[in-house]
């Protein structure tokens, strides 16, 4: 059946002559197999469907015009009048908020660091965030904000305060009148979710979604977004342009539990981490299976402009897709700190694939966060992730990068992509495999950033890794650091070698410095796989536990190989015939005058004749703990026959993303 859904109609049945006046309408009587079509138009609502569709029968909601659908979360706000020469104001009755204020309600809540400061809604002139301000005074003023990545925007700000039933606004919009034009305020808190789990095999095709007061999305508590699917399977978000999400955009996250939701937050008395291993305990006995959660694809979107994440998820994202996808402008306001910040930001990203999306200008790129896995994020193009110069450092904000893996055992497979920002990868983890990248940023946290010394003492913070290609927890280990794999990759000294100072939180006379050179030799106290192996007495059937227990808590072994090394960058000790040229004058940049990301470089010029082995998931071998081979989702072999653009290797190989000089 097809529903019919068009913004004005009075008295519609949701026929193509009588159509429903609201989307929500439709989605309160769309069964399997039904197609709801939205004409263009703009629907001020909140869309909670209440059937699951099935594999074979999905509901699908469409937008009859690419885009021309556009579901909000704000409501125009009119009448403005002049309070002082920089400041109009306007107000709303409190009652169009529901039960839901968002200019009560602050943006707090585990992992967020950032102070108890700013609220969950926002004033959007012309569709662009204005900045929070703490007083109207502070809104007269006008000044820049120090740390946004936009100051001349954020001289444009807001304030509001709650008289006699109404929030009051009082706003600086610059030379703008707003009687004149296009002023909003958010006043729900999503726009297309279930409220329900479990309401699966729901596809969200072409629609414009933006503008909710979202919440803080941390990884053990309920993670809204202003589009998601709620704890189900077998969504499908697609050719959507998300935008101005207070905090994120598509939510992927975990279903609500009252006993740990915002557990350390709300009781203190547990650590954060162990609040975290919890969750994923407790989800085993809540329905977290493969047969039941994931397997979602989320393709072909435009998500920007979103103050914690464009996509956010804790283990209701596994085994899915996230591909062709642009992400950019997430987190540029910096009104907003913590350590769930991200253009992609995936707790537990089991077999979850990251394809040809195209991530910049974001806090981070791809964060994923403990149990990353059978994660693979190949042909990607990442750049512009890190903080302009002119930015001051946000209290409680992240660092930057284009990729960070946290304390996950893998395996994690990064291959074919094109990493420009300054730092590449972060990885306080173990067992990653990169693989015919182009990769002109550092490697940070190396051998770091895994666990806490408290009262000066060692808290070791172990994760869980799972049963291949299943969610069951297999068991809960520290991170040794190593069993990582270079092959085939192009390392250049793109940005200045010198060591990036960052002022500590804790102390402003306290400073400390991250790494900007670029290359492997950061592995150089590494041991080779034959020096591991050497340490564990393999000949002898009655090992000595005691005598091997030292061995047992050393660095896992690198294996590096089929990599090149331009302008300064260096390789890995144990590295035998890699190409080295530190005088190369190489430039591989991302040029945006035609409209899209297009890669210009002089990189090939460098390495003609190079040649190195064709990689597979044999050679690669299995990731030490979980004794997982980089492989395919479906436990089958790659070959990494395939380049950055789709093409096939054939041939000479060489290294790098593309299959030949482009």
């Amino acid at each position: 059946m097809i529903i019919y859904v068009k913004a004005g109609s009075v008295n519609g049945d949701g026929t193509k002559e009588r159509p429903f006046a609201t989307i929500n309408k439709a989605a309160s009587v769309a069964g399997p197999g039904d197609e709801v079509i939205v004409a263009k138009g703009i629907y001020r609502e909140y869309v909670n469907p209440l059937k699951a569709g099935t594999p074979e029968a999905r509901i699908t909601y469409r937008s009859e015009e690419p885009l021309g659908a556009v579901i909000t979360g704000a409501e125009e706000l009119t009448g403005w009048t002049k309070h002082s020469e920089n400041v109009w104001t306007a107000s709303v009755d409190n009652e169009i908020f529901g039960d839901y204020n968002p200019y009560t309600t602050y943006v707090y809540g585990d992992w967020y660091f950032a102070g108890k400061s700013k609220h969950t809604g926002v004033v959007y002139l012309n569709d662009k965030m204005l900045y929070e301000a703490a007083s109207i005074e502070e809104v007269a003023a006008g000044q820049p904000t120090k740390e946004s990545w936009e100051p001349e925007a954020s001289k444009l700000k807001w304030y509001a305060e709650q008289q006699d039933g109404k929030t009051v606004f009082y706003c600086n919009f610059g030379a703008a009148d707003p009687n004149n034009e296009n002023v909003e305020i958010n006043v729900r808190r999503e726009c297309f979710m279930p409220q329900e789990e479990g309401i699966g095999y729901i596809t969200v095709s072409g629609f414009t979604v933006c503008k909710a007061a979202t919440t803080w999305a941390p990884p053990a508590a309920y993670q809204d977004c202003m589009i998601g699917p709620h704890w189900s399977k077998g969504w499908i978000i697609e050719d959507c342009d998300i935008s101005n999400s207070k905090c994120s955009g598509i939510g992927l996250g975990k279903y609500y539990d009252p006993d740990n939701e915002h557990y350390f937050t709300n009781k203190k008395v547990k650590s954060p981490t162990q609040m975290e291993r919890d969750a994923v305990c407790r989800g085993q006995y809540y329905g977290w299976l493969k047969e039941n959660i994931g397997s979602h694809i989320i393709r072909r979107n435009n998500i920007h402009h979103c103050e914690q994440g464009g996509i956010i998820g804790r283990m209701g994202g596994v085994f899915s897709i996230i591909e062709d996808n642009h992400i950019h402008h997430i987190n540029n306001m910096m009104e907003l700190g913590g350590a769930e910040i991200s253009g992609i930001k995936m707790h537990a990203a089991i077999d979850v694939v990251m394809k040809r999306n195209i991530i910049h200008d974001c806090t981070m790129g791809i964060w994923c966060d403990w149990e990353a896995q059978g994660t693979r994020i190949t042909q990607n193009l990442l750049y512009n992730n890190q903080r302009p110069e002119f930015a001051s450092a946000l209290k409680g904000g992240m660092m930057s990068q284009d990729i960070f893996v946290e304390v996950s055992q893998g395996p994690t497979l990064i291959d074919n992509n094109v990493l420009l920002s300054d730092v590449s990868l972060r990885i306080a983890s173990e067992g990653v495999a990169m693989v015919h990248n182009l990769i002109c940023g550092s490697f940070t946290s190396v051998g770091e950033g895994t666990d806490n010394i408290i009262d000066g003492k060692l808290r070791q913070r172990y994760t869980p890794y799972h049963i291949p290609h299943r969610t069951e927890v297999m068991g809960f280990v520290t991170i040794l650091h190593g069993d990582n794999r270079f092959y085939n990759n192009i390392f250049v000294q793109k940005w200045s070698a010198e060591p990036f100072v960052v002022n500590s939180d804790s102390k402003e006379d306290e400073s400390w410095s991250e790494n900007r050179e670029v290359g492997t030799h950061v592995w150089d106290e590494y041991p080779t796989c034959e020096e591991w192996l050497a340490q564990f007495d393999l000949d002898t059937d009655v090992p000595d536990m005691m005598k091997l227990a030292s061995a047992h808590w050393k660095h896992l072994p690198v294996w590096s190989a089929g990599n090149v090394y331009l302008g300064g960058a260096k390789a890995w000790k144990n590295e035998e015939g890699a190409l080295v040229l530190p005088d190369a004058d190489v430039f591989a940049d991302v040029d945006e005058t035609s409209g899209k990301s297009e890669l210009k470089t002089n990189l090939y010029e460098f390495i003609k004749g190079s040649a190195c082995e064709m990689i597979d998931s044999d050679l690669l071998g299995k990731a030490f703990e979980p004794e997982q081979r980089f492989e395919n989702t479906d436990g089958s072999a790659i070959v990494f026959d395939e380049d950055y653009n789709g093409k096939t290797r054939t041939g000479s190989v060489i290294p790098g993303p593309f299959a030949s000089a482009i």
